[in-house]
């Protein structure tokens, strides 16, 4: 008989509480999607339980096999340094695999036209709306290059413009973009939250929304990003399986 691995979804953790509210709203609806498979959940910082102490848990039980999916959009500083760093300080007998992040994905596109829609944009707008794709922002240029890539497809889709626009670290700022997009006479603004849950940044992205005439909500546990981390948990899953079938 195979055994799955356990998914351990590992999120970056806030001092907002809403911030873990929604990470488990996510992970609920991931449950729900897929009922036989074991989730757990755990923060690198600020919230519990920590990531460490999940996989000691784990170990404790004798699970042996984990695939642990970092709850990001792009493959930055927590990716590629932050959680390998964590993953290596596991118990031994654990067999880890590391996920790759959420993004970019078609189904994150249309997670984000979802909300562009539930905030009162209807798929007529699209020819006369110019979007701003508002992320958190990163020092790493792959971070960056993939924001930069993911505005140009969605511009593809049909909307009038899309411009990127980040809440730290680079510019242009979230009200720099929604400018823009006004003096390009784009005949109204939204902004389009490439986030997976609300905080700091989140709401660093909304004030600087103020100007634009439509702010959508953050991905939280929307449909499509529970497809997508269901999609990344069998990548690396199927080698565990394999190796054990």
């Amino acid at each position: 008989m195979r055994h799955q691995p356990v998914l351990l979804v590992i999120a970056h953790g806030s001092r907002d509480p809403r911030h873990a509210a929604t990470v488990h709203a996510l992970v609920r609806r991931v449950r729900a999607k897929r009922p036989g498979l074991r989730v757990e959940t755990g923060f690198l910082d600020f919230n519990i339980p920590s990531v460490n102490g999940v996989l000691e848990s784990l170990a404790a039980e004798g699970v042996r096999d984990v695939v642990a999916l970092p709850l990001l959009l792009t493959r930055a500083f927590h990716a590629k340094s932050d959680i390998p760093t964590v993953l290596r300080a596991a118990p031994r007998h654990l067999r880890i695999r590391q996920a790759e992040v959420l993004g970019p994905s078609p189904l994150l596109l249309s997670a984000l036209e979802r909300r562009l829609y539930e905030a009162g944009l209807t798929p007529a707008d699209k020819s006369s709306t110019g979007v701003v794709l508002a992320s958190a922002g990163s020092t790493d240029p792959e971070a960056l290059a993939v924001i930069a890539d993911l505005a140009r497809k969605w511009r593809q889709t049909g909307w009038h413009a899309v411009r990127p626009a980040f809440a730290s670290a680079s510019g242009p700022r979230t009200e720099d973009a929604v400018r823009a997009l006004r003096e390009l006479g784009c005949a109204r603004v939204a902004v389009a939250r490439y986030v997976l849950a609300p905080g700091f940044l989140p709401d660093r992205i909304a004030r600087g929304a103020a100007e634009a005439d439509v702010l959508a909500d953050v991905l939280g546990p929307a449909p499509e990003v529970a497809r997508v981390l269901l999609d990344r948990y069998d990548e690396a899953s199927l080698p565990a399986l394999a190796a054990v079938g």
